[in-house]
């Protein structure tokens, strides 16, 4: 399916279970659901294989012991909450979510969620107490949305010296993401940067926002990720290598995907990290008394093949900070 057509449909959905004989056994079965507003995760492939894989680690196997049912509003967010009804009516013991409607969704639904991704700072946007004691029905992983700002911005400067004047594309129907935008453009006023807000609510924004690049163009291009812009993804690559303009990326597929560079959490961490949460609580641990994570290992990446294209040179020095380079 092209990801173009990902849009058309309300929902998707993603049921493994286990097998018949697995079924016939008498240990318990836990359930595991994953909720996205993008296409939902299957356990074969991307983050939910990253999910099931560090659930095995903990002793919970698909076909044994583990049922996985995933559920993704393909860019409906109003949808969202509908899916998590299904995920409670199929009574998972754990929800683990993808962006910030996601775990607002799971959170109503008050079945023990498990952020993974994509929320932003979870105190700000109002999903838990604190870190240290989330205090109700959601723990998980968050995003240090002012650090990583401040070093995606920095990265962007060290590549382009005269930048002077960045545009920053996310949707400002999204709590999480508007959070994040916040914590960029401060971030950008205490470089003295200008920031060019570009936020967007559907597909058709997207010609606006390339309308008023073309208007005043910026120096360069930071989008911020959820699943509308990530479903326009390669419409921003275009623009970006169209008109010669650098732009950083918030996840590390981005830049392989055909953006320039990326920086952003790495997401084999975040989703064993997320297994490990969800293991604590088929254990019995409730996710109030379970602290909110902060990543522990970040990547940059840098797509020397995109960076040719558009005759940009990368320097030395900003090269050398790479964990990654595609050439």
């Amino acid at each position: 399916m092209r990801r173009r057509d990902a849009l058309r449909f309300i929902a998707c959905t993603i049921a493994i279970v286990p097998s018949d004989i697995a079924a016939q056994t008498t240990a318990k079965t836990y359930r595991i659901g994953t909720l996205t507003v993008g296409p939902p995760k299957p356990p074969t492939e991307g983050t939910g294989k990253m999910l099931v894989e560090g659930l095995a680690r903990r002793g919970y196997r698909l076909g044994e012991n583990l049922a996985y049912e995933a559920r993704g509003a393909a860019g409906n967010i109003p949808q969202t909450p509908n899916l998590m009804h299904e995920l409670k009516a199929a009574n998972v013991d754990v929800v683990v979510t993808i962006g910030y409607p996601s775990a607002a969704a799971a959170k109503a639904s008050s079945v023990p969620t498990v952020i993974a991704s994509g929320s932003g700072d979870p105190v700000v946007t109002g999903l838990v107490q604190s870190f240290a004691h989330p205090g109700g029905s959601v723990t998980g992983i968050a995003d240090d949305a002012a650090a990583l700002s401040t070093k995606r911005l920095g990265l962007l400067k060290a590549a382009s010296p005269q930048l002077r004047r960045v545009a920053m594309l996310w949707n400002i129907d999204d709590r999480g993401m508007t959070q994040r935008y916040d914590a960029s453009a401060k971030a950008a006023e205490e470089l003295g940067v200008t920031v060019q807000p570009l936020g967007v609510r559907e597909p058709d924004d997207f010609n606006e926002a390339f309308a008023a690049m073309n208007s005043e163009m910026p120096d360069a291009i930071l989008m911020v990720t959820d699943s509308l812009t990530l479903l326009n993804r390669k419409r921003v690559f275009k623009f970006a290598l169209e008109h010669k303009i650098p732009a950083i990326y918030e996840q590390d597929f981005m830049a392989r995907d055909g953006g320039l560079m990326s920086y952003g959490a790495d997401a084999r961490e975040s989703f064993d990290r997320a297994a490990d949460l969800s293991a604590e609580i088929f254990r019995g641990a409730k996710p109030a008394d379970l602290p909110v994570e902060v990543p522990t290992r970040y990547l940059f990446v840098v797509n020397l093949k995109n960076a040719k294209a558009m005759n940009f040179m990368v320097p030395n020095n900003v090269l050398s900070l790479a964990d990654e380079v595609i050439e």
